[in-house]
């Protein structure tokens, strides 16, 4: 085998393994569609609604009653997350969210949600 081979068996292992860490589900973290993610918000107490796109994409709105906190500054924020509460994370399209329940999971928070499609699947109330 000449270093050529080998060098695109590895540069294939390591895109099947980056293909595998973002799209692979996350341990403890639930899943939900718009309408589940809808009723779970309102029946789950106590719990938070956290925004994780960044200022300007919620600006252009978001989920009534969301706390944005970017994926971004998520690391700097954590004193503002409370760990007894349930959280209902969801950015643009679910990718972003599923970064930041694994993020939260890490931290020790056990019930977290995250929206299946993010905002952009998002069938109820919105604020602008």
């Amino acid at each position: 085998m000449d270093y050529t081979n080998v060098f695109i068996v590895v540069l294939l292992l390591v895109a099947a393994w980056f293909f595998y860490k973002k799209f692979a589900g996350v341990k403890g973290l639930t899943e939900l569609s718009s309408e589940a993610f809808a009723e779970q918000l309102k029946a789950v107490k106590p719990s938070m609604l956290i925004d994780v796109r960044e200022p300007h994409e919620f600006k252009n709105g978001h989920i009534t009653g969301a706390t944005n906190i970017p994926l971004s500054q998520l690391g700097s924020r954590l004193d503002q997350i409370p760990q007894e509460k349930t959280l209902f994370l969801y950015c643009q399209s679910g990718m972003r969210s599923k970064q930041a329940a694994t993020k939260l999971i890490r931290e020790g928070h056990t019930q977290v949600a995250h929206l299946r499609g993010g905002f952009m699947s998002w069938k109820g109330k919105r604020t602008r």
